[in-house]
């Protein structure tokens, strides 16, 4: 699994593509659309697109002459998962954190 969501990550990463997933998160949107919010070429965003569906990002269904493009939700599923174990291990130390800070002993560093 990590190599899945390592993957997608890194797709997800470069800057123009995260903003791309972005605007998906609003609902499919025709590479038109796409193009417009970005103010990139036709051919850079369809570049994007193309690494984003090889990732597994989003999928693509072509509606008579155009391509609409939407987040995969199960990718999206699998990210919001892996980032969501992270959670849990922040909750539990920032738990130990507030025990430490409401303890009256004085703090002594340790040696």
């Amino acid at each position: 699994m990590t190599a899945t969501v390592q993957q997608r990550l890194a797709a997800i990463s470069e800057p123009n593509r995260f903003r791309i997933v972005e605007l998906l998160k609003e609902g499919p949107q025709p590479v038109g659309a796409i193009v417009d919010a970005l103010g990139l070429g036709q051919p850079q965003v369809s570049r994007h697109l193309r690494l984003l569906a090889e990732a597994g990002v989003v999928e693509a269904t072509k509606r008579a002459q155009q391509r609409i493009y939407r987040l995969h939700p199960e990718t999206m599923q699998l990210i919001s998962d892996w980032v969501r174990g992270f959670a849990t291990l922040w909750a539990g130390r920032m738990d130990r954190l507030g025990s430490l800070l409401d303890d009256d002993r004085p703090f002594e560093p340790n040696p």
